[in-house]
């Protein structure tokens, strides 16, 4: 079902995924300097938060904290709150041949919102599991910032996700 901003359901065609927001105490979120990869298509544009792909048979949830702790090794994490819709960008048109062997047009994603409650010697960018890895530094950062440190494809949804979680936010 089509609403204004988002959908109630993954969005055929596209990779479904989930994305997180990381607020430390203080209310500032978690971002990571991307390594390269297909979704980089400008080294000013090389900061996001988590997000990654949903394994088969995996609930957005579980995905959630799979991909959380792939990439920044957290585990001491509350959730928050979950977007209630699930919401898209495409890729652009050089990237959609090469990225996920052209089966998909861009991601859909159910966003979730978690505090951060251990201590920041947990976080850890390195590689881990037999997995790659994503980050080569991090940061914390206002929420409001993310829309412009993103690659511009992905920017709509970074500041419906900005909008989502204001509340969890320094103010």
């Amino acid at each position: 079902m089509l609403h204004e901003t988002g959908f109630a359901e993954p969005l055929e065609g596209y990779r479904p995924c989930v994305g997180l927001a990381v607020f430390n105490a203080d209310g500032l979120v978690f971002v990571g300097r991307r390594t390269g990869g297909e979704e980089s298509v400008s080294s000013g544009y090389a900061w996001q938060m988590p997000q990654g792909g949903m394994d088969p048979g995996e609930t957005p949830l579980e995905a959630a904290k799979r991909e959380l702790y792939e990439e920044t090794a957290m585990r001491s994490v509350s959730l928050l709150a979950e977007s209630p819709l699930w919401w898209h960008y495409d890729l652009p048109e050089e990237l959609c041949r090469s990225a996920w062997k052209g089966r998909y047009r861009g991601q859909t994603q159910k966003w979730f919102a978690f505090r951060f409650e251990g201590d920041e010697g947990e976080i850890d960018v390195g590689p881990r599991d037999g997995h790659k890895a994503e980050f080569l530094q991090w940061r914390w950062e206002r929420l409001e910032n993310t829309p412009e440190l993103i690659v511009p494809f992905k920017r709509d949804v970074y500041e419906r996700v900005a909008s989502a979680f204001a509340g969890f936010a320094a103010s």
